[in-house]
């Protein structure tokens, strides 16, 4: 559904610059499920060429192994089964989304289901197809990682696939993208101000930063998310919600409320991955005594109280 929002230029003039014939897709082609059958069968013999085999949703191996609990409709052949069929004769293979990459949500809990990505289950290599694969062209699964995915890392990532244009050195140590994971969440954030002074919001309406108290990890996830607008204007942090870090493994089980920050000894455990223990406590002690009144009162307030132009209150 993210995929189906992309726009300027939207998803099928997008796939028809770059030469992408689409053969099949959930929401968009007419082809009925005996039809799909026919199509992947054919692809599976040779007959019918498959460049690029997207995967969106996790696998589901269980119960006991089996992959049963989740099957094909119209065939009695557990879908993993025609996942990796199709993955052994597709010239690449792309996990979309954090589920089919490394799990996801489905993995969460016990994860009865017995779910994992493609080529990850967690942080862990390995997954439905195994850490040593390799596609044609020697590249592993692509994990275009996010829940959702933003229709511009896949477009991007397709484009240069249709072109011959992605490699290794593309992609990070989890197989990402780089086009969007070289980036940081906090890149970009319109609450940066707050963070830089540690004023700090203390219930989701607040303006303020939501490290401190509640849950943001926007300093350590790794996505574009602020700098690359979701429908040309909104983000989770732009929408009032924390950054939950969603394009990495095992966000779903951070061990904590999602909208709650862990702290030992009054200290944020989700610091900046670079950024010691030590500087961090200084700096955010000065920091927060040098904090504009004008950030005081708005970090703690649904509404601009203060305006920045003369530090005055705003009619």
């Amino acid at each position: 559904m993210s995929l189906l929002c992309a726009e300027s230029p939207h998803l099928l003039n997008h796939l028809e610059s770059a030469g992408i014939k689409l053969l099949w897709h959930p929401s968009l082609s007419e082809a009925s499920s005996s039809e799909c059958l026919l199509l992947m069968e054919s692809i599976i013999r040779g007959a019918t060429p498959l460049d690029i085999l997207c995967l969106e949703g996790s696998v589901i191996q269980g119960p006991d192994g089996s992959g049963l609990f989740h099957r094909m409709a119209g065939s009695d052949r557990p879908m993993r089964d025609w996942i990796r069929g199709l993955s052994q004769v597709a010239a690449h293979v792309v996990a979309i989304g954090s589920c089919a990459a490394f799990g996801g949500i489905t993995a969460g809990g016990g994860n009865p289901a017995e779910a994992c990505g493609l080529q990850y289950h967690g942080e862990e290599p390995g997954g439905l197809l195994g850490e040593k694969f390799r596609d044609s062209r020697q590249l592993p699964v692509i994990n275009i990682a996010g829940c959702p995915t933003h229709p511009n890392w896949v477009l991007e990532t397709l484009m240069q696939l249709a072109h011959d244009e992605l490699g290794i050195h593309d992609l990070d140590d989890l197989h990402r993208p780089r086009n969007y994971t070289d980036y940081l969440v906090h890149h970009g954030c319109p609450r940066n101000e707050y963070y830089e002074y540690k004023a700090s919001a203390e219930k989701p309406s607040d303006l303020g930063c939501l490290m401190e108290h509640l849950g943001c990890i926007g300093t350590q996830a790794q996505a574009d998310c602020n700098l690359r607008l979701w429908n040309g204007e909104g983000s989770c942090l732009r929408g009032g919600y924390a950054c939950i870090n969603c394009t990495a493994p095992d966000f779903e089980e951070p061990g904590h409320p999602f909208l709650q920050t862990p702290k030992i000894a009054g200290i944020p455990i989700g610091l900046p991955a670079d950024m010691p223990k030590a500087w961090f406590v200084a700096l955010a002690s000065l920091a927060k005594a040098a904090t504009p009144d004008r950030l005081k009162k708005n970090a703690v307030s649904s509404t601009i109280k203060i305006s920045p132009a003369k530090g005055k209150p705003s009619s």
